[in-house]
């Protein structure tokens, strides 16, 4: 008898195992959780002035809400500290934070887990109206060329490329920011552009710069590939800050064109900066101009050395630290820029200091984590 009741406990565990391996990843030990979200501060409860919609201050909020600001991001391990911080930025200077939500693209390999990071963002801040959303990287990863710096190379980049199909089909309009950056102005004023004619994206341009920088030689000697932009003036964009017109996203499949173009790429090797490219060749042209003072971009400096940046001049809404060098990095080397002291105010990690509380988290994250059929 000793042997058949072996076989079959050896059976079950056999059937078990990936289960059992899915289980060990999916949850840290306590220990590591007390660690993980004792890292950062408990924004203040930002709250509405008595100018904003009363609607906004009902509960519970939906993601379909068409009279709330919609602000999409992703969340990883990697940037995490960029986007706590980028939130805050977002919530401290909005006249009407209540009246924000938040939709955060989380891949499904991130090690920290989509559940993990829902309840960091849940202790950052305990009133935020989000939902974190699920980003399969088999959906990209054999599309995705290598580029001039690795940190380009993450599936997590190119999730912008599929907002239409992730985010609620309610959702018809988002703004997309990227996690290196801090408002320091209303994103109420970004939200209120117009996408005139038949226009997806708004966005500062910068026609002053070398275009041609942006693709390879193979690009421009091609016959036929320089023609897509066709009767447009093509300017560069960065797509760290666009409004998107979602609907309009939808009902033309933009993503599908921008993938023929990262399909081109793994061919005859056209560009050499990860996912904007693809963005300038389907959007460059025909993209809704925003005043430059909502994206004073590549504070990061280059991508090959990473040197400090001044400001351009004119107004600032928004300091993006695109480019290679990140603020948090360079504080906690004790070698930053100047301008990286302008980012420091909305850190909220705390590990720096060396005493501190854990905090005491909910367990309910279910109706926060929302899975795209896009990708199931």
């Amino acid at each position: 008898m000793v042997r058949p009741i072996t076989t079959v406990l050896f059976t079950t565990l056999l059937l078990l195992w990936p289960f059992l391996c899915l289980g060990i990843r999916s949850f840290p030990t306590t220990t590591d959780a007390i660690y993980t979200f004792s890292r950062f501060s408990e924004a203040p409860d930002y709250r509405n002035n008595d100018e904003c919609p009363l609607s906004s201050n009902k509960r519970p909020v939906s993601s379909c809400d068409q009279s709330l600001v919609h602000v999409a991001m992703t969340l990883d391990s990697e940037y995490l500290r960029g986007s706590i911080a980028a939130v805050h930025s977002i919530l401290r200077h909005a006249s009407c934070p209540q009246h924000l939500f938040f939709h955060f693209i989380a891949s499904e390999f991130d090690p920290m887990t989509p559940r993990i990071l829902t309840r960091l963002v849940q202790s950052s801040f305990p009133s935020l109206n989000f939902k974190v959303y699920i980003f399969r990287e088999d959906a990209v990863i054999n599309l995705i060329s290598s580029s001039i710096r690795q940190a380009l190379d993450n599936p997590l980049n190119y999730a912008r490329n599929y907002l239409g199909d992730l985010l609620d089909p309610c959702v018809k309009r988002v703004i997309y920011l990227d996690s290196d950056l801090v408002l320091v102005d209303d994103i109420h004023k970004l939200w209120n552009i117009t996408l005139t004619g038949n226009r997806v994206i708004g966005a500062p341009e910068y026609c002053h710069a070398n275009f041609t920088k942006y693709f390879t030689d193979n690009f421009w000697s091609d016959p036929d590939l320089p023609r897509v932009f066709g009767s447009r003036n093509p300017c560069y964009f960065n797509t760290g800050v666009m409004v998107m017109d979602l609907e309009k996203w939808r009902l033309e499949n933009y993503t599908r064109e921008i993938e023929k173009w990262m399909e081109v790429q793994r061919k005859k090797r056209i560009y050499e900066l990860g996912s904007l490219p693809p963005f300038l060749l389907v959007f460059s042209g025909d993209v809704e101009a925003v005043d430059h003072r909502w994206n004073q971009h590549g504070l990061g400096g280059d991508n090959r050395r990473g040197n400090c940046r001044s400001l351009h001049p004119g107004p600032v809404s928004l300091l993006h630290w695109s480019g290679k060098g990140k603020p948090w990095v360079r504080l906690d080397m004790k070698k930053p820029c100047p301008l990286d002291y302008l980012w420091e105010p909305y850190d909220l990690y705390r590990l720096k200091h060396s005493h501190y509380q854990p905090l005491v988290l909910s367990t309910t994250t279910s109706n926060l984590i929302g899975y795209s059929n896009y990708f199931l």
